[in-house]
């Protein structure tokens, strides 16, 4: 059984920092690529930044030069470094892999506002 547990969010001015982070509760996870997602009520889950097996990324546009994802394979967690924050950033950020089926983390409420 994997399980996915996010943690890191919270209230933060615009501007601000916070620093995601998902554990996972694998056998081996070197080998498998993980993403980031936030949703915002009444729309889907939108691909924020993704990290493969040998560390290559891609973030969405609206994120591009202020989030940074990075995975410690020795502690089996993946982050999500978010800079510059901006209120549009509110959302639920959600954890995601694929170790023989999609698993999803049980989210953490990112919100920005002054």
């Amino acid at each position: 059984q994997v399980q996915l547990v996010e943690s890191g969010g919270g209230l933060v001015q615009p501007g601000g920092s916070l620093r995601l982070s998902c554990a996972a509760s694998v056998r081996i996870f070197s080998m498998y690529g993980v993403g980031w997602y936030r949703q915002t009520p009444g729309n889907q889950r939108e691909l924020v930044a993704a990290i493969t097996s040998g560390g290559t990324t891609n973030y969405v546009d609206s994120v591009k030069g202020r989030f940074t994802i990075s995975r410690d394979n020795s502690k089996k967690t993946v982050y999500l470094q978010m800079n510059s924050l901006k209120p549009e950033d509110t959302a639920v950020y959600y954890c995601n892999g694929d170790w023989g089926r999609n698993y999803w983390g049980q989210g953490t409420q990112v919100t920005v506002s002054s």
